[in-house]
């Protein structure tokens, strides 16, 4: 495993070459580190899955450097047009119609009839364009387990299953990107992420709605059980139980906290933003054994803060 600069020009050259050869390499987002792959190559595809040890029922998202690629892969109207112009790029992922002569080889959408696409900040884009081609990337670890927001977190989760890490320090957002579905009349959530629900109204002036899910995935990031820790989550805590850590949020003590095993902090002065940059962090420190249980203190569900929510609840849903 070779752990380079996102920033090298070198390093970037020799990214472009494995993706080119149908490998896997690690790239720093503004959500979460990905691991890439070119998404019309099907065996590129296929070690994706392989790699993270993700269910091929699970559609990834295709990564692209702008508008242009995106029209070539996708059925885009006017609301995607106006969610793109607002977001991109940036971490929104937008569900459209997949149009059948675009080359997205069928694992990367996990055989359905649309796609998941985003145009990243950063080293991603770059890769996407020096390649002309879209970039299948889920996050860089094992499926169902914290996601990386640094390249040690990479390296601690996937160790030498990938041969090379771009490491572009601390990724900035922290959660990965919100994901849409345009409807005539409104915009459908299927995942809560880095845009808030808010922006996504104001900018196009319709409503955004949840749907209840079910057991069919349409979309990435729709597994019921995700970004788990080794102990047991236990949310909205408003005291700490005998051996749980605990992970606050905001200046307010709780009670037992004197008595936790150990404490985090997700923003000690109470700052949505920041305790989303910190989650996987502050995770990925308590994923292992001497950790069997966590208890998170209740964190408001408006903003990017319905994004730290969804998160939560998958990580402490039973596995």
């Amino acid at each position: 495993m070779l752990i380079q600069p996102a920033d090298n020009a070198a390093a970037i050259a020799l990214a472009s070459r494995l993706l080119c050869e149908g490998e896997c390499v690690v790239v720093p987002t503004e959500t979460v580190y990905g691991l890439a792959a070119d998404a019309t190559n099907g065996e590129a595809v296929a070690k994706i899955f392989a790699v993270k040890e993700r269910p091929s029922f699970n559609p990834l998202i295709s990564h692209v450097y702008g508008r242009e690629l995106a029209a070539l892969l996708a059925h885009f109207g006017e609301i995607e047009h106006r969610l793109t112009e607002a977001f991109w790029p940036g971490p929104l992922t937008i569900v459209a119609p997949l149009r059948s002569d675009g080359g997205v080889h069928p694992l990367a959408t996990a055989g359905l009839d649309t796609i998941a696409l985003r145009q990243p900040v950063g080293v991603m884009a770059e890769l996407s364009a020096r390649l002309d081609r879209p970039l299948a990337a889920p996050s860089a670890n094992l499926s169902g387990r914290v996601s990386p927001t640094s390249a040690g977190h990479v390296a601690a989760s996937l160790g030498d299953r990938v041969s090379l890490i771009l490491d572009g320090g601390t990724t900035s957002v922290g959660v990965e990107s919100t994901i849409v579905r345009a409807e005539s009349d409104r915009i459908v959530l299927l995942r809560p992420g880095g845009v808030p629900r808010e922006a996504i109204v104001e900018a196009t002036g319709l409503p955004v709605e949840t749907i209840l899910q079910t057991t069919k995935i349409s979309a990435p990031g729709q597994m019921s059980s995700h970004y788990a820790p080794f102990g047991r989550v236990r949310l909205d805590a408003a005291s700490v139980e005998p051996g749980e850590w605990l992970i606050a949020f905001g200046p307010e003590p709780v009670r037992g906290e004197s008595s936790a095993s150990g404490v985090v902090n997700l923003s000690p002065s109470g700052n949505l933003e920041e305790a989303a940059a910190n989650l996987f962090g502050l995770l990925a420190r308590l994923d292992r054994p001497d950790v069997p249980a966590i208890a998170v203190v209740p964190i408001p569900n408006e903003g990017i803060g319905e994004a730290i929510n969804d998160r939560l609840k998958r990580a402490a849903a039973p596995r």
